[in-house]
């Protein structure tokens, strides 16, 4: 019969192996697998003023741009909601790219405008609504994927 120290040795290198052959598993899978996909989040907007900023994200470099889509628009008489996305700059002032008319979401409450930006590299963004002017606006439903 062997000692104790002798199996509690055996079954010490037999759990070290195990780790090692596990570890090795989880690294070879985490190599092969594909990249993380970018984010996405959604909300609505409920009676917002013109220039309107909308909390930040952080896109990562590896995205392929900027979708906002807005769902169910009102805006008291008003058929047209401007978005314009924004990169945060430090030390300047914030980068504004194209301003994107939204017309289609005040055809119903299931109508959707969606507006498309270019890839403008890793940082932290956000959009305002109606900048320079324009009505307040409620959204029923908006969605950014990045």
């Amino acid at each position: 019969m062997r000692s104790l120290h002798a199996r509690v040795m055996t079954l010490r290198a037999s759990a070290r192996r195990a780790a090692i052959v596990l570890l090795s598993a989880v690294t070879i899978v985490g190599i092969f697998s594909a990249p993380a996909q970018a984010g996405s989040w959604d909300s609505s907007l409920s009676s917002v003023g013109p220039n309107y900023e909308s909390r930040r994200w952080y896109q990562p470099s590896s995205s392929t741009g900027t979708t906002i889509k807005f769902t169910g628009c009102t805006a008291g008489g008003y058929t047209v909601v401007n978005v314009t996305l924004y990169k945060v700059v430090n030390n300047f002032p914030d980068t504004d790219y194209t301003k994107a008319a939204f017309t289609k979401c005040f055809q119903s409450s299931t109508s959707t405008s969606t507006g498309n930006w270019n890839d403008h590299g890793a940082g932290d963004y956000y959009f305002v609504v109606n900048d320079g002017g324009g009505s307040y606006v409620s959204v029923k439903y908006l969605a950014v994927s990045y």
